[in-house]
């Protein structure tokens, strides 16, 4: 068996994941995933049926994760990858993984669904606006070549899968930085062999 069980559809989040596991080089088994067939196995590992799930099976049992910045730190976490932190890239790390995961998420999401926030609610969705979020990430990768400084690390995959889509899909505003940021990671072999072979249309 192997150690890990990863369900997968390549038109969904599970492609980060995807991602993740190239960079680790864990040893893994693909579930495909149909949207309108999802497998029992799946369901019982997640009963909301969402992508990525993966399940690591270990001597003490197996673990499941789901969520695409919990599989990517996970894996690097269990694989005792050198994309973890070093403890002075901690803050920066988790701060941006974070801030990928809710206010960015929740900005692309509500402008793809048209849902207008009144200019008095910014505070009470947690992301304010998508310009104040391109503005925090612009504001960084002016002047950090990845997440967490001059290195590549695992936070990179999920930050960098967010603006890796928003600049393909124009979900987030032109930016020079986040073009420039997703140049640099888009030459890693492993982005090349996953997200970043997975064609437009």
């Amino acid at each position: 068996m192997a150690d890990y069980t990863f369900f997968h559809n390549p038109m969904s989040r599970s492609a980060i994941a995807a991602w993740a596991f190239a960079e680790v080089g864990a040893d893994f088994e693909v579930i495909p995933v149909e949207w309108a067939d999802k497998p029992k196995a799946l369901l019982e590992a997640n009963p909301m049926g969402k992508l990525p799930t993966i399940i690591h099976h270990t001597p003490a049992g197996d673990r499941v994760v789901s969520e695409a910045p919990a599989v990517c730190h996970y894996l690097a976490e269990a694989e005792r990858s050198d994309l973890m932190p070093t403890p002075g890239e901690r803050a920066a790390y988790f701060r941006w993984l974070f801030f990928a995961a809710g206010p960015v998420e929740t900005a692309v999401t509500a402008q793809s669904m048209g849902w207008e926030v009144p200019e008095d609610k910014g505070g009470t969705v947690g992301f304010g606006s998508m310009e104040r979020v391109a503005d925090a990430l612009d504001s960084w990768f002016s002047a950090h070549d990845f997440v967490c400084g001059d290195r590549f690390t695992m936070a990179d995959v999920y930050v960098g899968s967010q603006l890796f889509w928003g600049v393909r899909f124009n979900e987030l505003p032109d930016r020079a930085s986040f073009r420039n940021y997703v140049g640099r990671f888009s030459t890693r072999d492993a982005f090349k062999d996953t997200l970043g072979a997975i064609p437009t249309s």
